[in-house]
């Protein structure tokens, strides 16, 4: 038996083989929220994975779609064909998202679709003749992506380290949370505080070189789940547009309906730019992602270039589009989205009862079944316990051990080092007997291991 070699650094949460003892467990098949491996232990995935399985898995429904679409054709290359999946799937982006954002590239993934939102922002400057406008800006505590470019507007420092050098040059600003203002700044401030930053750093630049600003609506895998403040969004898009800045909302994680909204970002009444979408809009029965745009930004790269200059051999391909309006359709009938406004508003109930005897539960935060919850050493200071304890890895692996649930560490969440937060993220048909499934089963992972760090310091 050889050891499963995939497991990085930054995802040592993960529970090891239960027969082996090494490696990973490996799957066989899943039904819903629930996953099987070949050993016969069953899971619940109460992560979705990274927050992809918007339907859990087997739906037969989606799989039905797969196969009729297979049984046409697999991939009509984009350059060649266009197709009905392609094209029903952007009227669907394009209806849930509104009519100004008509146009869009599929992807297959998160850091390509990212990618491809840096480059229409290049495009764009150097269509309206400014060239100079190369520089990005995004924030601490910040991941994009796993791509030169992606990796190079994110400050998750663990996963930055081995490529420095030769990333894209970026600024990075304050985060922005709520539970860990800037030093000196109140939570009530910290929108203008913010603000304030970006255009500060705007005018260091120069901001004929400042060509977007890329953020996370909510942060999901660098901060474990932040919710902008309110009032955020609204101030840093004033910025934006006061000096011709193009903003990125970086919905990859949290985006196409897991907030309980299909734009994170319409919580806070704003519209984006560009903005990158994955992870729910196919639900992982394909790999698939979008970079959908505005239409100022469109009617520019169109009537200079006549589209965007980005794209792959699989952009826009056909089974995956399939699997979209698969998954977006049945999300659209069930009216899943109400579903994870309520279900969410129940999960964060149950983990609060659950947890509120526990002082080392520094935050619980989210929104919809978007769900993190932060461990501190000290709940008056919000000092985080040391790296080395690992303890949102342990409570992960606790969890999947002893009761078979799985959800998603997010380490170093404070200051690229130190930091404890595990994330919450069900598919959007999540049952209320699975929520209390999850809840008491998290509960009870994260008092075992609460109580082993309290006996160990």
């Amino acid at each position: 038996m050889t050891t499963n070699k995939s497991m990085r650094k930054s995802d040592a949460g993960w529970v090891a083989d239960p027969k082996t003892g090494i490696g990973l467990p490996k799957v066989a098949y899943g039904k819903g929220i629930y996953v099987y491996d070949v050993h016969g232990n069953r899971y619940i995935d109460a992560s979705g994975g990274p927050a992809v399985y918007s339907l859990g898995h087997g739906n037969e429904e989606v799989n039905e779609a797969l196969k009729r679409q297979l049984d046409k054709i697999a991939h009509g290359y984009r350059y060649t064909f266009t197709s009905d999946a392609l094209e029903e799937l952007e009227s669907l982006v394009t209806e849930a998202c509104g009519a100004d954002f008509a146009d869009m590239v599929f992807v297959t993934g998160g850091s390509e679709a990212v990618e491809g939102a840096l480059k229409i922002a290049l495009q764009y400057h150097t269509a309206r003749g400014e060239k100079s406008r190369r520089r990005f800006i995004s924030r601490r505590r910040s991941w994009h992506g796993n791509t030169l470019g992606a990796l190079g507007v994110s400050e998750f420092l663990d996963r930055r380290a081995a490529f420095e050098g030769a990333l894209v040059e970026a600024s990075h600003v304050s985060a922005a949370n709520a539970y860990r203002p800037p030093p000196g700044v109140r939570p009530a401030d910290i929108a203008a505080f913010c603000a304030a930053e970006l255009a500060a750093e705007i005018e260091r630049l120069g901001p004929q070189h400042v060509a977007a600003f890329i953020f996370e609506p909510v942060v999901g895998a660098a901060g474990g789940v932040v919710p902008a403040p309110p009032g955020y969004a609204k101030a840093m898009r004033e910025v934006c547009t006061r000096y011709g800045v193009l903003m990125i909302a970086d919905e990859v994680m949290c985006g196409s309906g897991r907030c309980g909204t299909w734009r994170a970002l319409e919580f806070d009444g704003v519209e984006p730019d560009i903005m990158p979408i994955a992870k729910g809009l196919g639900g992982g029965y394909v790999p698939l992602g979008a970079t959908v745009y505005h239409r100022r930004v469109a009617d520019v790269l169109f009537d200079v270039d006549g589209g965007p200059m980005t794209g792959h051999t699989f952009t826009g391909h056909t089974l995956a589009c399939a699997a979209g309006v698969a998954v977006q359709r049945i999300i659209r009938r069930d009216d899943l989205l109400a579903r994870v406004r309520r279900g969410g508003a129940i999960l964060m109930r149950r983990l609060g009862e659950e947890l509120r005897d526990l002082p080392e539960v520094g935050d619980i935060r989210g929104r919809g079944y978007f769900i993190g919850v932060e461990f501190v050493a000290d709940p008056k200071t919000k000092e985080p316990f040391p790296a080395a304890l690992g303890v949102c890895g342990r409570i992960v692996r606790a969890a999947a051990a002893d009761d078979g649930l799985l959800c998603y560490p997010s380490p170093t969440n404070v200051d690229g080092v130190n930091g404890d937060t595990t994330i919450l993220a069900p598919p959007y048909n999540t049952t209320d007997e699975e929520l209390e499934e999850i809840a008491v089963k998290y509960g009870r992972a994260v008092r075992k291991v609460i109580g082993e760090v309290r006996t160990s310091r």
